[in-house]
């Protein structure tokens, strides 16, 4: 099979970056950076201070990776030691070797511009991923009628973006629809905390919480894939099982609480 790669990413807001754009010294700290920018965000949106995608700089990736005739695993790439940008080469080098059905929730409209963003700012090569047809591959020709690029192409399956029709206005989030069909959802933590629990050291919750909404996206795509015929009743059954028995081996409280969730 074509392996299968869900995934997910988390940010915060790039305090050296901001330091660097609007000439802010040392002396002031990363807290008093974040909280400048988020007033002049505020200023400029009329309210939200979410930052730009390319001062989102990346803290997490986490995958839940489906190959072979049964394999499965869920989990965050390199360690909490690792910079960004060894994260991010990490990443692409995934694809790079294993030219795998990426899958993602809102991974067009975020994930996926930062960490072009990103790899950019940092120099990162990664030619499979951005083959269009004119790479050195052997199957380059291929990826000109299917790339991980273009937005109708399927080598990259945003779900929320698919399923809304590629209109925004209709886009839902990930935890709703999750829970909405039996999976469990978000738990515990959401984007909005990850600034906060990072300034205080909680770079491992971080890559947990990361880590369940890959499986709540692999979990969607699986439901997707019953829903288009990709897999009928008994392969899309095998496959939960096969999840949920994967989970069930792994000793972390967040799966312990992620298992206990999806039993409710």
């Amino acid at each position: 099979m074509t392996p299968i790669l869900a995934f997910d990413i988390e940010t915060i807001p790039d305090a050296a970056g901001i330091r660097a754009l609007h000439g802010l010294g040392a002396d002031v700290n990363d807290d008093d950076v974040v909280a400048f920018a988020q007033q002049q965000r505020r200023a400029q949106t009329g309210g939200s201070d979410f930052m730009q995608l390319h001062l989102q700089q990346v803290v997490a990736i986490s995958c839940c990776m489906r190959w072979g005739a049964d394999k499965i695993h869920i989990g965050s790439i390199g360690d909490t030691q690792d910079s960004e940008e060894t994260l991010i080469a990490k990443f692409f080098e995934l694809i790079e070797t294993h030219t795998p059905q990426l899958v993602s929730w809102n991974g067009g409209g975020f994930d996926l511009p930062v960490l072009h963003y990103r790899g950019l700012i940092h120099g990162i090569a990664a030619p499979r991923y951005w083959d269009m047809g004119e790479g050195d591959f052997a199957d380059s020709r291929e990826f000109k009628w299917n790339n991980y690029i273009s937005r109708y192409h399927a080598r990259h399956c945003d779900l929320m973006d698919l399923l809304a029709l590629y209109q925004p206005r209709a886009s839902v989030p990930l935890d709703d629809m999750a829970k909405l069909c039996g999976f469990p959802g978000k738990l515990g933590m959401d984007g909005s905390k990850v600034w906060q629990a990072y300034r205080h050291g909680d770079l491992a919750e971080i890559r947990h919480y990361c880590e369940t909404d890959a499986a709540n996206t692999y979990l969607m795509y699986l439901r997707f894939d019953l829903m288009r015929g990709f897999l009928d009743g008994d392969g899309y059954e095998q496959e939960i099982r096969r999840l949920k028995h994967y989970l069930q081996q792994q000793t972390q409280p967040h799966w312990q609480e992620f298992m206990a969730a999806w039993g409710r």
